[in-house]
């Protein structure tokens, strides 16, 4: 396995940067994970545009985008595989210990490692910790994930795939790593960015695609939509099968069904 780390390809074993990396240290980074379908990424330049914007977020420099795009083209030549999860992560670099930031610049760090289609329906868990909509972190893809680990590790207690947060007002927001969307009386909501929720590629071109509105929603509408699904990466559209207790059935119903499919069929052409 090759890792593209700080200018060049290295092998997986022997590729490191500096236990001092503030991305390490106090979680001073910022990532993207993009679907690689036979050595392509999918949706690349919407990942960059993401990708400038969390690190502009966190008051990194900005990322030499031709090497992040150098980068990806080598790390999946030289990892051949037809489905994989590609992984750019842009970090503060090497600083002394504490959140004070060095002078040496950023860490820039290009892995790739397969993955599989994810199922057509999955089950999710509610969780009771809270997303703050109103954080400093707040709607950017940064490396502090570990709030992200606790509860996913209770989904998959629960026998779940993933854990759905509300926000600081107890309205509905996202998933450790997907969006949400619930179809009421036929229609596709999402909840808005201001909810705290990520910007999620796929959740945009989801909601072009099949015209969802952004609706402030509260946690209990998991309760009574008719139909609920994720959006993420490599989840592309993903029908929900049971919210805690409540099973929903059938999973595809009609209306998820047919976003997995326009979805299938655009994002084809991109």
């Amino acid at each position: 396995m090759k890792v593209w780390v700080n200018g060049g390809l290295r092998d997986a074993d022997t590729a490191t940067i500096s236990v001092l990396d503030h991305g390490l240290t106090v979680g001073d980074g910022v990532f993207e994970t993009l679907k690689a379908v036979r050595g392509r990424a999918f949706a690349l330049e919407p990942h960059l545009d993401r990708l400038v914007r969390s690190a502009r977020g966190l008051g990194l420099p900005d990322p030499d985008l031709d090497e992040v795009r150098r980068a990806c083209a080598a790390v999946l030549e030289a990892n051949p595989m037809p489905l994989g999860r590609l992984r750019v992560t842009y970090t503060g670099g090497l600083s002394p210990l504490g959140s004070d930031r060095g002078d040496d610049g950023p860490s820039l760090v290009v892995a790739v490692g397969g993955a599989t289609p994810r199922p057509d329906s999955t089950a999710v868990v509610t969780v009771p910790w809270t997303r703050n909509e109103r954080g400093a972190l707040t709607g950017l893809k940064t490396t502090s994930y570990a709030e992200n680990v606790v509860a996913l590790a209770r989904a998959h207690r629960a026998g779940a795939s993933e854990a759905l947060f509300a926000n600081t007002v107890g309205r509905l927001c996202e998933g450790t790593g997907s969006n949400v969307f619930v179809v009421i009386d036929g229609r596709i909501h999402t909840p808005p960015l201001a909810s705290g929720c990520l910007a999620g590629i796929t959740r945009r071109l989801v909601a072009e695609w099949t015209g969802a509105v952004e609706t402030d929603l509260p946690m209990d509408v998991l309760r009574s939509a008719e139909e609920i699904f994720l959006t993420s990466t490599l989840r592309d559209v993903q029908a929900v099968h049971r919210v805690d207790d409540r099973e929903l059935a059938p999973a595809p119903g009609p209306v998820t069904a047919k976003a997995m499919r326009v979805f299938t069929e655009r994002s084809a052409l991109l």
